[in-house]
């Protein structure tokens, strides 16, 4: 009975809201406009993207350690689109700034012979003098030493400093297919083994000895990709069945100074195509002789980087991906018996993510860091390398986006992860720190936003830059032991921004096709959007599971921005299917990439329509770039109740023609009926709508005749579509002249009016 209250419940209160926005649609009119209103919006458009150019607002900075100091220096947006430089001792907790472009604008263009156009150049890099009383700064290509009292500047050969790279990890990162060496000199100095004629021969250092371990290699099935052990007495080698990649091609059309098309090609492997394997052996210097492990061959990525146990040479493991990306394994072998023995396995019936494994083998504590979905959600474990034995470090319905670094030392984990906060949006990144006993987990950053840090160069400091996609950002210098703020640096205002009359973009939430997840997504206005009137809605869309797409950060001058002051609304959402969530709520994208999370985004947009009774869910477009390009279209081939025109540039339209490593992932192994199923080229035929398609010819990312075959499918179906090519073109949205297509291809097939005549520029006429 209750369950029954609770139903007519539901649906008196479902039935209330649509009536309440039936009624609200009612009293906004569409908005039409005609086409001299359409002239203006394109003018006051570009009028606004001009005064956001000149706006100082503040997205946030880069700053620039200096190597062996806790120094560091950025360039901050100023009045009049210049920058300020500033040099800040964390040790002192002070701030100063040394120049702003325009001081020396004219200085820098006599000494260079180049113009410094509006007074602005980049300083690339920078360096200071012991006493802190001169800055040596390149730009132009030229090195300038500037005097801080004097204001002078003056061309300079000095430019000996040793620079602190900030985008290098502390703890470099190798995958399991970048380890195995060819011809290489052992350990100890005494041995050089190398490949010929297919097999492998050890010589001494001396030349004195030479011993052939292998008879039975050739060239079609040699051996390779040695590795010696730690202590100098084996080899480890694979045989290999090679085979050759395959190519795709190009024509270059228009290449300058030629009368004919220019072809190219490159290596390019597709679904299903015939990897090289690798059988592994062993091979015993004292011995002379060799064994088969009984490991499996190796069909996948090529020959895996070897990790030898801590202080003993019998043993090493490898990780082992297998083709299908649903197993994952690191594999212990003993090199005195070939015997082989899992340390991890881990299966799925969906698909482990294999970009974004991660693993760290802390060789003295025998301590393997391991990232993982197996409990539903991207955890760190740890592993015991001798007993397999697995601890879950951390835990909950959040995810470890990625790992910083370890400290061996104090077996602590540095992370970054998103999720942990109740009531906020769950893809914020927020930084940590954990013990390996999932002990004393650390918020480095705890104030709400979107952080990015960067630390000092001995990690006594970092900078955390943080905010969120309508609230401007806020950039704090922290002491990394006690998490105290040292000083802050800068703090977005936005009065300036508003002042040109720009709306901030919305957050807005609404329920996935479950009735139960929240679904995230952003929305721009248009800043002269009239309350009375009904707006087109257009969608940004990129459904590609390998991560979370709608912006987190502060960011007002983009293109959803720009298209929205034509008059639309425009919205970016992550549907079911992309990452940084839970494994299920990944999982939708399963031999399932058609689905694109469009019943999640059609609701969300629904549910927005609900709210704004300037919302016109009758009028919906959608644009996209790569896998964007195929979510696009693919809105009107499977959704064509509620999309009503797409811009597809350089789409992947059929999962067998895109790469090998990214459509297996998620689209599985082998290729099944399923890829045919959903492609966009044998769903042509569907085509319901306006579509736009957009493709560059020297698209070497996606082949270009994926988006050839679909033109192809549609014209043999009789469907009309607009097309556009541009020539020596790669990987691109359509760049500037492709993008004004695309503007006017929605004002007319969503507004219903001509967009201008560009030809002959009847914008100024106007």
């Amino acid at each position: 009975m209750a369950n029954q209250h609770r139903s007519l419940f539901s649906a008196i209160f479902i039935l209330t809201i649509c009536t309440a926005a039936s009624a609200q649609q009612k009293t906004a009119t569409p908005y039409l406009p005609t086409h001299a209103e359409v002239l203006q919006n394109y003018k006051a458009a570009d009028a606004l993207d001009s005064a956001l150019k000149k706006v100082p607002y503040l997205t946030g900075i880069r700053p620039n350690w200096e190597q062996g100091s806790n120094e560091f220096w950025y360039g901050k947006k100023t009045a009049n689109n210049q920058t300020a430089y500033i040099l800040v001792d964390a040790d002192k907790g002070t701030r100063a700034t040394l120049f702003e472009t325009g001081q020396l604008s004219s200085d820098v263009s006599r000494l260079t012979g180049k113009p410094v156009k509006d007074c602005v150049f980049r300083v690339e890099e920078m360096f200071f003098s012991p006493d802190k009383k001169q800055a040596t700064f390149k730009t132009l290509g030229a090195w300038l030493k500037y005097d801080l009292a004097t204001k002078k500047v003056e061309l300079t050969k000095d430019t000996t400093h040793h620079r602190y790279d900030n985008d290098k990890p502390l703890q470099e990162r190798h995958f399991r297919w970048e380890g195995a060496n060819t011809d290489s000199i052992s350990p100890d100095k005494k041995w050089i083994a190398a490949v010929k004629g297919g097999n492998i021969i050890v010589r001494s250092a001396d030349k004195q000895t030479e011993i052939k371990l292998t008879t039975d290699g050739n060239a079609e099935k040699p051996y390779g990709e040695l590795t010696w052990s730690p202590d100098s007495r084996h080899l480890v080698g694979y045989r290999i069945d090679s085979r050759e990649a395959k190519k795709v091609y190009y024509l270059l059309s228009s290449v300058p100074g030629t009368t004919r098309a220019v072809l190219k090609s490159h290596d390019y492997e597709q679904p299903g195509d015939e990897f090289t394997t690798y059988e592994q052996y062993l091979f015993n210097i004292d011995t002379k002789t060799g064994i088969k492990t009984d490991a499996e061959k190796i069909d996948f990525f090529g020959a895996p980087r070897l990790h030898w146990r801590n202080g003993n040479s019998r043993y090493f493991t490898y990780e082992k991906a297998d083709r299908g990306h649903q197993r994952f394994r690191v594999i212990e072998v003993d090199v005195n018996t070939g015997k082989t023995r899992n340390i991890i396995d881990e299966k799925t019936k969906t698909f482990i993510y294999e970009q974004r494994i991660f693993t760290f083998y802390d060789a003295k504590s025998h301590k393997i860091v391991w990232v993982t979905e197996k409990d539903g959600w991207r955890h760190v474990y740890m592993v015991d390398e001798l007993t397999g034995a697995q601890k879950l470090v951390t835990k909950g319905n959040w995810v470890v986006r990625d790992v910083d670094s370890v400290d061996v030392s104090k077996k602590q984990i540095w992370f970054r992860g998103s999720g942990r906060n109740a009531g906020e949006d769950p893809y914020l990144m927020y930084f940590y720190r954990i013990n390996y006993d999932g002990g004393n987990l650390v918020d480095l950053t705890p104030e709400r936003g979107n952080h990015n840090i960067v630390f000092s160069p001995d990690r006594k400091y970092f900078v955390d830059t943080y905010s969120q996609v309508n609230v401007a950002p806020k950039v704090v210098l922290k002491n990394t032991a006690t998490l105290k703020t040292v000083a802050e640096l800068e703090h977005g205002d936005v009065n300036q921004l508003l002042a040109t009359g720009i709306k901030l973009p919305e957050v807005f939430v609404a329920k996935a096709r479950d009735g139960k997840t929240d679904i995230w997504g952003v929305i721009y206005r248009p800043a002269n959007m009239d309350p009375q009137k009904s707006y087109p809605v257009i969608e940004n869309i990129y459904a590609g599971p390998q991560d979370s797409f709608v912006p987190k950060s502060f960011s007002v001058v983009n293109e959803m921005q720009s298209i929205a002051q034509l008059g639309f609304i425009v919205v970016q959402i992550d549907g079911m299917g992309t990452a940084n969530r839970s494994k299920a709520f990944h999982d939708v994208c399963w031999q399932n990439l058609a689905d694109a999370g469009f019943p999640d985004r059609i609701l969300w947009m629904k549910a927005l329509a609900a709210k704004y009774p300037q919302v016109d869910i009758s009028r919906v477009g959608v644009y996209g770039t790569s896998a964007g390009g195929q979510n696009s279209s693919g809105a009107l081939l499977f959704h064509p109740e509620f999309y009503k025109a797409a811009v597809s540039a350089c789409g992947c339209h059929d999962n067998r023609i895109d790469k090998q490593w990214w459509n297996e992932q998620w689209m599985g192994y082998p290729v099944g009926p399923h890829y045919e199923q959903q492609s966009n080229i044998t769903n042509a035929g569907k085509l319901q709508g306006d579509l736009m398609l957009i493709v560059g010819e020297a698209d070497n990312n996606v082949p270009p005749e994926s988006t050839y075959r679909f033109a192809d499918a549609l014209i043999k179906s009789n469907k009309m579509f607009d097309f556009l090519m541009v020539p020596g073109m790669g990987h691109s949205d359509g760049g500037p002249y492709g993008r004004k297509k695309k503007k006017d291809f929605f004002v007319k097939h969503l507004l219903h009016a001509e967009p201008p005549a560009r030809n002959v520029n009847e914008m100024a006429a106007n």
